[in-house]
């Protein structure tokens, strides 16, 4: 029997004839076969005298429909190998020189039936992945000076910039330089809601401009870009093999011989060459051969389809058998980034009067603060006055003049080094140690309140660690650079059992490798940045927001291309989901094989029933593949909010400087 193979961007063969890229079977081919089969009965009803017209056209139509099959197991035989291709090949041959023309046109028009069907099925379930390929435009509108001038993508370098128009394709990868709209991202990182662009944000190449004009400026292009190391991750997967497929290479080269032989026995036992045909015919295994590549293919296409990019289909069966997670803290279970969680001003100012005067004078501030301060400003539709004598002391603080009045904003000894009357940190009822960042304002040397800022837990953490718990993870660990206090912090609120904080990345990889010798299949997810050695020292690694990140992708074993954590046990649920699929796939290709072998041997089934039953038992099985496909609709189709493409390179203020400038 041939090797399954899995798909890649050369042809899937599945055995029995049906190598499905090299033998393009048209189906109008398959209809002029069919007519000419069945003209053949009609003759030999209506015009029974006439036998020799309705041989003709059995024999034309046998010739159309076998020929492909004959050239398959030619073509096999001249590389050396002996496969399945060669049993049906050989049943073919063995009723048209037998002069049963309609028996071996009728095999014949199942197997291609067969072949077509699984085709067609097979390239629905790629169609996610192939697209992939398609989604790049070959123009770009390339800007020089104040010209716009259209070129062929593969022309744009770094440092060019090219305009997106609404419903654009984005060229290349880039940063906006210009413009504002509404991107499509999902065929890059998953998410089924747009993301709103704005200038200094980045886009990635494929993704669609659904509003606004955007000019880009290009950080990345052709092969270098985040879609073109997607597609190649993809195809390099498919490439791969499951272990339990490499099991089955190795006994493969012993089963064509061994059908050979229990057809020589037939013949010698019976001397009937139909018995001998139908053992042929029954004994070609594609269902069984069919069983893994088929549900690793959906299993791909469903995964890519969410953002999970898996670098090799091993990873799917070993996902399955994980036992216990660690968890990076900052950029995986926090969002990265800092964001404004209290308000408290004194008693005569209103909480939307502190925010404006703080954000007011932030505003040209770069310092995450700053921006956690401008975003929420944003959000809340709160108007900002325009600064003057805006100044920064990196550290410390902010002195800026906002409509004549003057106004500190920083930390507690930036205040008081201004003359501002000490005391107010007594107000506070925050503790800094479990990773609190403090903004303490003044306006007119007058105390009016302070703001606390946190690198907030992502919203759907706690919901995602208890979904891998009730998946049977049995470990839930969570380890961190961060001070303890803020890490346990960060653990109570996610639901993480253990926590481990003061991490250096040595001590990471110990962690981890200490967890493993205790038999634990282990799992790291981090950032794909500084969490890489951790990464590469579990059984898995997994990548968090790897969308536009070279050492995410190449760091983990499996990449998220956003940080929406709910991929997780989404992944759990497909690797075990897989495997139970290609097991009662296996089932039902053992089955059809052992019974069909047993029944041709008793005469009970003759060439044409075996013909149906091998394509009823192939389509069985890639329909059951094919399920695999619609995992995870339901995370698709959620309307959580949307998660940043990459938190890895987000900031989060150092906890020993100052929170406000």
């Amino acid at each position: 029997m041939s090797k399954p193979k899995q798909r890649s961007s050369q042809g899937h063969h599945c055995g029995c004839g049906e190598h499905h890229s090299h033998v393009n079977i048209q189906l109008r081919q398959l209809i002029l076969g069919a007519v000419l089969t069945a003209n053949s009965f009609l003759v030999e009803k209506l015009f029974d005298s006439i036998g020799v017209v309705a041989a003709a056209s059995a024999m034309l139509g046998a010739i159309i429909l076998g020929v492909p099959i004959l050239w398959t197991a030619f073509k096999d035989l001249r590389s050396g190998a002996l496969n399945t291709n060669a049993l049906v090949a050989m049943a073919v041959g063995a009723l048209f020189a037998s002069q049963h023309y309609q028996e071996a046109a009728i095999v014949s028009f199942f197997m291609l039936l067969g072949q077509i069907i699984e085709q067609r099925t097979a390239e629905g379930a790629l169609a996610s992945v192939e697209s992939l390929i398609k989604l790049t435009p070959t123009k770009a509108r390339r800007i020089r000076g104040t010209q716009e001038e259209e070129v062929p993508v593969h022309e744009l370098v770094v440092g060019d910039f090219f305009r997106v128009r609404p419903g654009d394709n984005v060229a290349a990868d880039g940063m906006i330089e210009k413009g504002q709209g509404w991107i499509n991202q999902a065929n890059i990182t998953g998410e089924s809601l747009p993301v709103e662009k704005k200038s200094g944000d980045e886009v990635f190449a494929g993704t669609v401009n659904l509003t606004g004009v955007l000019e880009v400026r290009v950080t990345r292009a052709g092969e270098d870009t985040t879609l073109e190391r997607v597609r190649e991750l993809i195809l390099a997967a498919e490439k791969t093999k499951l272990p339990i497929t490499r099991i089955i290479d190795e006994y493969m080269g012993f089963y064509t011989p061994l059908v050979l032989v229990t057809g020589a026995l037939v013949w010698a036992f019976t001397k009937d060459l139909s018995r001998v045909v139908t053992v042929f015919i029954i004994s070609c295994p594609c269902a069984f051969v069919l069983a893994t590549p088929t549900a690793i293919v959906a299993a791909l296409s469903s995964a890519a389809r969410l953002g999970v990019l898996i670098k090799n289909v091993g990873d799917i069966e070993l996902a399955a058998k994980i036992n216990a997670f660690v968890f990076d803290k900052t950029g995986t279970l926090t969002t990265g980034k800092l964001a404004v969680s209290r308000l408290a001003p004194m008693e005569n100012i209103k909480p939307a009067e502190l925010l404006r005067v703080a954000a007011s004078a932030e505003k040209y501030s770069n310092h995450p603060a700053a921006k956690a301060l401008l975003q929420l400003a944003n959000e809340t539709k709160i108007p900002l006055v325009e600064t003057a004598h805006f100044s920064e002391t990196a550290g410390r603080g902010i002195l800026a003049e906002i409509a004549g009045e003057k106004v500190v904003v920083g930390r507690a000894q930036w205040l008081v080094e201004n003359g501002i009357m000490g005391g107010f940190e007594t107000r506070v009822d925050l503790n800094e140690t479990e990773g609190w960042s403090l903004i303490f304002v003044a306006r007119n040397q007058r105390y009016i309140g302070w703001i606390g800022l946190q690198d907030q837990t992502r919203s759907e953490a706690h919901e995602s660690l208890a979904a891998l718990k009730q998946c049977g993870v049995r470990r839930l660990a969570m380890i961190s650079g961060d001070r303890q206090p803020v890490a346990t912090r960060v653990a109570r609120e996610v639901g993480c059992d253990e926590v481990q904080g003061e991490c250096l990345p040595q001590h990471k990889v110990a962690y981890v490798r200490q967890m493993r010798a205790k038999g634990y299949r282990v799992a790291v997810v981090g950032d794909g940045v500084n969490d890489a050695p951790a990464l590469a020292s579990g059984d898995l690694g997994i990548a968090m927001g790897a969308a536009g990140s070279e050492v995410a992708i190449h760091s983990a074993t499996i990449a998220l291309m956003n940080s929406d954590l709910r991929r997780i046990p989404f992944l759990i649920d497909l690797s075990r989901e897989t495997r139970r699929v290609i097991h009662q796939n296996f089932l039902v290709g053992l089955g059809f094989v052992i019974a069909g072998m047993v029944l041709a041997a008793m005469k009970y089934i003759n060439p044409i029933t075996a013909a149906i039953i091998h394509v009823t038992g192939a389509m069985m099985v890639v329909f059951n593949s094919f399920r695999l496909v619609r995992q995870g609709e339901a995370l698709e189709n959620s309307s959580l909010e949307e998660f940043p493409a990459d938190s890895s390179t987000a900031e989060t203020a150092p906890q020993s400087e100052r929170t406000a400038a």
